[in-house]
């Protein structure tokens, strides 16, 4: 096999160090002007040029399928796959289930500011949502049950998902029962960035979206930079990538097996394994030499690259050098391989997840446990999150104002508004006509007197009891 590189941090380059911390991006920009070609035609020809696409890049013929799986073929999907395949499906989407269902924002939450003024966030689901699940270099049934669950959790209306069509024009089994158990029945089979591109703008067959999440090539991440301005291209999710931050308690079979699971991915994945044990390098390049023949040819020749080319092990003069490090690179998984993992894993700030324990294997994390493996790749974890049911939804701001609460801020406004130039808004609190009424509960409801106009009560959030023995709004 071809060696595992060894790079030791303090006699890097510049070149080689900023090649391993910006490890997708100059793919991506390659990728910019095959991109803008297919996004256009996209815009022009609608299906037409998705058919096209997919004869070139898929070498399928969809005119008799069509681009959207038809109810029928559900059934057939159902009738291959295997019982072991699909309770571990079941097992898979009720464990993130479990995960998301804590941080689904049911109510709105009020707290009041001043006396009599009141200020809530609303969360309410984003109308359209896309959900890209990849296929080009293996079946992603587990990215469908990630991006499908938090998704329906968050009450999107229309859910609908894109992967790129296999053999025969077929979508993968296992994608489409993941879709059936989540409650998603509208599947088209189109990806790369023909997708991006078709959700966007529309097609006669794919509807417009206002939102696409989920992971896919440089292709996919391009398109969806370059349509930002159409529709909001979710969290940045591109080739996937592993740290693996180890000292000399480490087992070098079991770091090598973490380093190989997003090494197999691809090509142009990249994993790396930080460690400041020089004497675990060896053990670890041998094992990785063992373990890369259980593979199977073509993940073997992934793993090949991307451990002499791409990621490699990185050696460092300390355990705090390693960590300095492994927030500088911002990874999109991170195994913890340590002696005092309690101590090591908290000051790790940027990681899309991160695993540790007696069992810190990649895997279990990208399948079973219920953590979301949709995470933010190519340093992007500096700044953005994992997908959750929070990417689904948007929060809108709510106020409600009483006389009190209008008496105690309209002199904040008047000399803040005319300190900043703006006439209208200080005149308009000095201009401003109460209703001559108070505002009273009636039947479990906040009203004016004499008026329908409802503001906000009890049951639409949970906050402190107000001053004065006003219920809570």
């Amino acid at each position: 096999m071809r060696a595992v590189r060894v790079l030791r941090l303090a006699e890097m380059s510049s070149a080689e160090l900023d090649a391993l911390l910006n490890r997708s991006q100059a793919e991506i920009e390659g990728a910019a002007a095959a991109c803008g070609e297919i996004i256009e035609a996209v815009r022009r020809e609608g299906d037409a040029a998705l058919l096209q696409f997919a004869r070139q890049f898929d070498g399928v013929d969809l005119t008799a399928r069509g681009l959207r799986v038809a109810a029928p073929e559900f059934d057939e999907a159902d009738g291959r796959l295997s019982g072991e395949m699909r309770g571990a499906l079941q097992s898979s989407i009720e464990h993130i289930r479990r995960f998301h269902e804590v941080a689904v924002a049911r109510e709105t939450r009020w707290v009041e500011t001043s006396p009599g003024a009141w200020c809530g966030e609303r969360w309410t689901p984003i109308d359209a949502v896309c959900l890209y699940v990849p296929r080009g270099r293996g079946s992603f049934s587990s990215v469908a049950c990630m991006l499908g669950v938090p998704a329906k959790l968050a009450g999107v209306p229309r859910i609908i998902l894109c992967t790129p069509p296999g053999a025969e024009g077929r979508v993968d089994d296992a994608t489409l029962i993941a879709a059936r158990m989540i409650g998603i029945d509208e599947v088209y089979r189109v990806g790369g960035a023909q997708a991006v591109a078709a959700v966007a703008f529309g097609t006669d067959t794919i509807p417009t979206c206002d939102k696409i999440v989920g992971p896919g090539n440089v292709y996919v991440s391009c398109a969806r930079r370059m349509l930002s301005l159409k529709l909001d291209p979710g969290p940045p999710a591109g080739p996937s990538e592993s740290l693996i931050l180890c000292d000399a308690t480490a087992d070098p079979g079991n770091a090598a097996w973490n380093l190989l699971i997003e090494a197999e991915h691809g090509e142009n994945s990249c994993a790396v394994l930080v460690t400041h044990a020089e004497a675990l390098v060896e053990p670890v390049c041998r094992a990785v030499g063992e373990a890369r023949l259980k593979l199977t040819e073509q993940r073997r020749r992934y793993v090949d690259e991307v451990l002499a080319r791409r990621g490699g092990i990185v050696l460092t003069r300390s355990l705090d050098e390693s960590i300095e490090f492994a927030n500088r690179f911002a990874a999109e998984h991170v195994a913890v391989m340590v002696a005092e993992p309690w101590a090591v894993w908290p000051r790790i700030r940027h990681a899309g997840e991160i695993l540790f324990g007696d069992a810190p294997i990649i895997s279990l994390g990208n399948y079973a446990m219920g953590l979301n493996a949709i995470l933010p790749t190519g340093g992007r974890a500096r700044v953005s999150s994992g997908v959750g049911v929070q990417d689904f939804m948007k929060r809108v701001g709510v106020g409600f104002v009483t006389r009190e609460g209008f008496e105690a801020l309209r002199g904040v406004v008047d000399v803040m508004s005319r300190d900043e130039g703006f006439s209208a808004h200080h005149e308009a609190v000095g201009e401003w006509r109460m209703l001559n009424a108070e505002c009273r509960m009636q039947n479990g409801e906040w009203r004016m007197a004499n008026s329908e106009i409802r503001t906000p009560h009890a049951s639409e959030g949970s906050c402190v009891r107000p001053p004065r023995g006003h219920q809570n709004p």
